[in-house]
């Protein structure tokens, strides 16, 4: 008896099962019945035991050791089948789960459409996804634990930097919008000049937000008076509603309509708004379909982010919404 039998007897032995019968698994398969019968005698005198009852006049009946093979070879031959797929999925460029990591305000505004949409083109691969800061993420990419990363950059020469190990595409310019608590009965719009004496709130002192906050009042000659410092966006939103701080939100957390806790700052006559890059990052080399597809939405997404602010903007009076950005803007 042989250790394990000859695979190559096994599709004629399954056959004769679901045929019933050595004649019609021989017709099946375009082979002549002698030879069936030599198959199944061979892959009983390997595995040195019984797998069919043979009763002249009668179908053929599958002993107990033939059942347990029977049912050994269907699995056997399903995985195969289930791994022929997924390898021709592969050499498709087609996954099984893309791992996609994302920063939180995205997740919260930007994903939760496209990811719908993108299911109702493509039920699947699987997305699992992640949430996770641009500076925590970008290593994962690296290492292969993530797939890609939708990611943001607000200074030019901050990270993620494209290198041998990185692919960034740009997936648009995300509006900052300066914002303050809105005060009920007022008819006037807020100009910048009035928020300079009142507190104003951004991320900690070494944070790319601030640091582009500092960079762009350095130009105009301003000094906002920093006091709420915190890395969570929806604080920040928080506090400026509360009539606490003045602040740069992006345009994904305030949506496309007005928001009834927040008044827009209008700027002085030539000063663009602030922006922030959003990016996708991956790994050099093709990507599956459906990682290109789901950048393709997301440029998409943060491309009517910005004809709202840039709707609303110009519905401000006094603001410039389509002046070229200064030196320094992000």
């Amino acid at each position: 008896m042989k250790s394990q039998p000859d695979l190559k007897l096994l599709p004629t032995f399954l056959a004769v099962v679901r045929q019933g019968s050595m004649a019609e698994a021989a017709a099946a398969l375009g082979y002549v019945p002698s030879a069936v019968s030599q198959h199944i005698a061979a892959l009983e005198r390997d595995m040195g035991i019984e797998l069919i009852v043979r009763r002249p006049g009668s179908r053929l009946i599958l002993s107990a050791a033939g059942r347990s093979l029977a049912e050994a070879a269907e699995t056997l031959f399903d995985a195969t089948a289930r791994f022929q797929d997924a390898a021709d999925a592969v050499a498709n460029r087609e996954t099984a789960e893309l791992r996609v990591g994302t920063y939180p305000s995205a997740m919260t505004y930007l994903l939760p459409q496209v990811l719908a949409t993108l299911r109702a083109r493509r039920p699947g691969p699987r997305l699992r996804l992640i949430v996770v800061e641009t500076d925590e993420g970008v290593p994962r990419v690296k290492s292969g634990d993530l797939d890609l990363l939708v990611a943001y950059r607000y200074l030019p020469e901050d990270p993620p930097a494209r290198s041998e190990a990185l692919t960034i595409t740009v997936l648009g310019r995300e509006p900052l919008v300066l914002v303050t608590g809105a005060e009920p009965g007022r008819r006037r719009p807020v100009e910048l000049a009035e928020c300079l004496e009142r507190e104003w709130v951004s991320g900690h002192a070494r944070n790319p937000d601030r640091r582009l906050l500092h960079r762009w009042a350095g130009v105009l000659g301003i000094a906002p008076r920093v006091t709420l410092e915190t890395e969570d966006l929806h604080s920040m939103l928080a506090m400026i509603r509360a009539g606490l701080a003045v602040g740069f939100i992006p345009a994904t957390l305030l949506g496309a309509g007005p928001d009834a806790g927040v008044e827009t700052v209008t700027l002085p006559p030539g000063i663009a708004p602030l922006h922030r890059e959003i990016l996708a990052v991956s790994r050099p080399g093709a990507r599956p379909p459906i990682a290109d597809e789901l950048v393709a939405l997301l440029a998409g997404a943060v491309e009517g982010a910005q004809s709202s602010e840039g709707s609303r903007l110009r519905a401000t009076p006094g603001s410039t919404a389509d002046a070229p950005p200064r030196a320094g803007d992000g």
